[in-house]
């Protein structure tokens, strides 16, 4: 089947592609429907089939042969330590963490709220609470006590999961401190909180309330996997709200498990007994979806690993990991191949490494700008393939769908439109636009399997804010536009586009520009307020490694501006940075640094990596655009 005719069907006949992807996997009671709508209006898909996510990422692996294949290989060079899981022994430690939960009181439909870092014992929290129907919300490791109360609150979780500690490069994090803040902080009270003693920082347990997971596991009975509805929740898992309040994001078990699988079948072109790994964190969708979820449904072994893409030793970091483990797929965020771009401009240690056994890397949770995207296609000569998603969405949008059929990938593109997605992009009116036509990317409804079913406890929520700018239309939030040949081009949020003198322009495709000086290791343009022209853009940028900034540098971006996108989109200046203010994970805050520019009152998102990088960044506004 061609992309083309792939992509015709899921658009047809929506109802029946699905179905038979459906098919795919291993049901207790097989679905006859396939979409349907509830009573508030909200689709939902294979209602009346059953079926358990844990069963069908371990036990019908196992039935299918798999049991002494490895599963998930954790990675920790912060400690300098290795382990591996068949499927079969992870398995036994999901059973009996379940039947720990169990045993506490925790039953189908109560929450779980895992506050971990990345080891073993995150996953197999997340498989036990979806073994015994328990709804899981991950909180990224590292969150302040108030951001972690204010998630408790929302989920209301009978119990709590957290480790003693975590490590960030050569640095003990305790996180003990922060959970005990943080149910001090939160009106609702957990009845237990379970805690992995980790070996470099040992945390005190207060009684009854805590309990020590080893001893917990010693205790425990291995419990069997229940059968659930199919759009019973498997999972809460929160993003940042426009509001500053965090929507936590409903995934259901059916449909969420059908998208899983089809997606590492026709985005990835990965099979049974692969390797895969994705570079992200269990505290993120990516990490949810492909570091746990997907491969183990798929009969692959996944990679958990505790480290950094540099400095955990050094910025051959990754394809140590790649070639010991012999990686097949490798999926990460620009972010992180700037980074080893920045430390190692040649690729030097890339080619210290076999890699013999990668055969593709894949790109998403920012724009993969054509300077990285070029450096690491004639650094690795392996496709790299940029693909478009979001938490809500919980799978590619658009991409190269490796699967179904080889496409050619373009510079700044995300790809094509993945087959049972409808995208368009429309105008303020909501009529479609032009092919080549900037506009508001937008998903016809209904969405398909595996994107969000609820916001939690707010229906009203997911209304307002997705669902009513367009009547029939989910609105991602995102702007650009589709060429004449189906290829998406994602330019970033609407509000990254500025208007200067009646013009909207894109940040993005500056960015693009400037990236593609051969001085420029990363940068980031935002619009700033201008008296006579509404707004005016300002480029931040990153030197390469060991470079200055020339200033003839500055002047030559600047020309480069006005040469391809035009005069109207002339730079106030180039400032030199250090380094770019991100999230944890590696979003630029580009609406941060224009609040600071402009004087507004800052709105910093708890995920933010280093304040400290604000304080330096308002020094030099001070003194350079006063």
């Amino acid at each position: 089947m061609t992309y083309q005719s792939a992509f015709n069907y899921a658009s047809s006949d929506s109802a029946q592609f699905w179905l038979e992807q459906a098919q795919k996997i291993k049901w207790f009671k097989s679905p006859q429907k396939s979409v349907t709508q509830n009573s508030d209006g909200l689709y939902q898909w294979f209602e009346d089939g059953e079926l358990n996510t844990s069963y069908l990422a371990l036990d019908h692996q196992i039935e299918m042969g798999r049991g002494s294949q490895t599963a998930l290989i954790y990675d920790s060079p912060v400690t300098n330590s290795k382990q591996m899981f068949t499927y079969e022994e992870l398995l036994l430690q999901v059973s009996l963490f379940a039947g720990s939960l169990k045993e506490m009181g925790v039953n189908r439909g109560d929450r779980v709220l895992i506050y971990m870092p990345m080891i073993p014992q995150a996953v197999i929290s997340m498989l036990a609470c979806a073994r015994i129907g328990a709804v899981h919300s991950v909180v990224f490791g590292g969150f302040a006590a108030n951001e972690l109360a204010v998630r408790i609150d929302d989920a209301q979780p009978k119990v709590v999961v957290t480790a003693s500690c975590g490590i960030e490069i050569d640095k003990v994090l305790p996180y003990k401190p922060i959970v005990d803040n943080a149910l001090e902080l939160a009106d609702h009270n957990i009845e237990h909180c379970v805690i992995y003693q980790r070996k470099e920082s040992n945390s005190k347990l207060l009684a009854p309330r805590d309990l020590d997971w080893d001893e917990l596991i010693v205790k425990a009975s291995p419990v069997a996997a229940v059968t659930l509805r199919s759009n019973e929740p498997l999972y809460i898992l929160y993003t940042s709200g426009t509001t500053g309040k965090p929507k936590g994001v409903v995934r259901d078990n059916g449909g969420h498990a059908v998208a899983m699988r089809y997606s590492m079948e026709a985005v990835y072109g990965v099979e049974a007994g692969d390797v895969f790994w994705a570079a992200s964190d269990v505290g993120w969708v990516v990490g949810h979806s492909y570091i746990v979820y997907a491969p183990l449904l798929s009969g692959c072994t996944t990679v958990l690993y505790e480290g950094k893409p540099v400095r955990t030793p050094d910025s051959g970091a990754f394809w140590r990991v790649c070639e010991e483990h012999r990686v097949n797929v490798l999926f990460s965020a620009p972010t992180a191949f700037r980074a080893i771009r920045k430390e190692d401009p040649t690729a030097q240690l890339f080619k210290q490494y076999d890699l013999s056994c990668l055969k593709r890397l894949y790109l998403a949770g920012e724009r993969l700008d054509p300077s990285t995207y070029n450096w690491l296609r004639d650094s690795t000569g392996l496709p790299v393939i940029d693909h478009w998603w979001q938490t809500e969405t919980g799978w590619a949008i658009a991409g190269i769908p490796y699967g179904i059929e080889k496409m050619n990938a373009k510079e700044g593109s995300a790809g094509v439109v993945i087959p049972g997605y409808q995208v368009e992009v429309l105008d303020a009116k909501g009529e479609q636009t032009e092919r080549g036509e900037s506009g508001n990317v937008a998903i016809k409804l209904p969405m398909p399997p595996g994107c969000l079913s609820n916001i939690w406890g707010s229906t009203d929520r997911l209304k307002s804010g997705y669902l009513s700018v367009y009547d029939g239309y989910y609105v991602t939030g995102d702007g650009g536009y589709i060429d004449r040949d189906g290829y998406l081009y994602i330019m970033g949020r609407t509000d990254d586009v500025i208007n200067v003198a009646g013009h909207r322009l894109s940040t993005g495709e500056m960015e693009e520009v400037i990236a593609g000086h051969s001085a420029i290791a990363e940068c980031a343009v935002v619009g700033v307020k201008c008296s006579l022209k509404g707004q005016v853009p300002l480029a931040l940028v990153v030197a390469k490694n060991g470079e200055g900034l020339l200033e003839n540098v500055g002047n030559e971006i600047k020309l480069m501006i006005r040469s391809q996108i035009g005069a109207i989109a002339s730079l106030r200046d180039v400032l030199l940075v250090e380094r770019l203010p991100k999230t944890r994970s590696g979003k630029i805050l580009r609406k941060v640094m224009r609040q600071m520019v402009d004087g507004d009152e800052l709105q910093v998102p708890s995920t933010i990596d280093d304040k400290s990088i604000l304080d330096e960044l308002a020094l030099l506004f001070k003194h350079r655009l006063a």
